[in-house]
């Protein structure tokens, strides 16, 4: 049976020689604990209550939560596989519910790291650069910095056109997932940085490129086109890695800094759910855990 299940995810679900490893493997794990070879397996003879022992076992023996929900994954599979084919009538996994993983926390910035980006920004900038290379500053820094102070995702920032972004109202309009709308306020100094950077802009290319777009960057033929996600991607890893000992350094982590500090600033969640664009306020809340890790070790440090 377990064999004629390995062949069907092989061949017929297309699933990776690595992947039907794992599964053999994890099912030989579940014919051991119940005493057989993986060819004697009767499925007759097992029950919802075995499968509970089996990851009880797992657990006490010191297997993490999440490789005992991996396992159980495998053994589910192979049985709505048999009731499929018919050879079960009841799945008596379907029940089952997996031990919990623990989510690992959003990693962010701290205060002093985005205080030494602008540091770094003021140290290397130099009034005799050419007009392209300030251009080039102007425009890494101001990435970071609305990654940081609006809390946007990489691709939302790659496809802002001028017009989504209003110094006037200081407010930016983004288009998130399923290109839902939402608007972002930005600070008065964001907001000079980002006239700051109009204005090199139209003094070394004239009208914006790319249909109006806001952000750009040089192809290898030296023209002026729309920023590309990877590009964005590599300019914050280099400027974030100059100051920061995070072992990462994406965009993503700006957004989760922007939505750390907002929350230690007092900010609602409601609000901060409202900001990011998220759906659902469980995809939020994963902020105050990371803000009670920061008051742990403040107490910690303290006493």
């Amino acid at each position: 049976m377990i064999r004629r299940f390995l062949d069907y995810i092989a061949i017929e679900k297309r699933y990776s020689a690595r992947t039907v490893g794992e599964y053999g493997d994890d099912l030989k794990a579940w014919c051991a604990f119940l005493g057989w070879e993986m060819e004697e397996f009767d499925p007759s003879k097992v029950g919802a209550e075995d499968v509970k022992l089996w990851m009880v076992e797992m657990l006490d023996s010191g297997q993490s939560p999440r490789s005992v929900k991996r396992r159980l994954s495998a053994v589910k599979s192979f049985y709505k596989f048999l009731l499929r084919v018919g050879l079960v009538k009841v799945d008596i996994t379907r029940a089952i519910v997996a031990p919990k993983t623990d989510k690992p926390l959003p990693l962010y910035f701290r205060e002093g790291d985005m205080e030494a980006v602008k540091v770094n920004q003021e140290r290397d900038w130099n009034d005799d650069m050419g007009g392209e290379e300030q251009l080039v500053h102007l425009r890494d820094y101001l990435i970071v910095e609305m990654l940081y102070q609006t809390g946007m995702r990489r691709a939302e920032l790659v496809g802002l056109k001028e017009v989504d972004v209003d110094t006037k109202q200081r407010q930016v309009r983004v288009f998130g997932k399923r290109a839902k709308e939402r608007i972002v306020p930005m600070g008065e100094a964001l907001c000079e940085l980002i006239e700051v950077y109009r204005a090199k802009k139209r003094e070394i290319q004239g009208e914006c490129v790319g249909n109006g777009t806001f952000l750009v960057r040089k192809n290898r033929n030296g023209e002026w086109q729309t920023m590309d996600a990877h590009t964005l991607y590599n300019i914050v890893r280099a400027r974030m890695g100059e100051v920061s000992t995070l072992k990462k350094h994406s965009p993503h982590v700006l957004r989760h800094t922007f939505a750390t500090t907002m929350l230690n600033n007092g900010a609602d969640i409601r609000t901060i759910q409202s900001l990011l664009g998220h759906a659902s306020l469980a995809a939020t809340q994963v902020y105050t855990h990371a803000t009670f890790e920061q008051m742990k070790e403040a107490y910690h440090a303290a006493h």
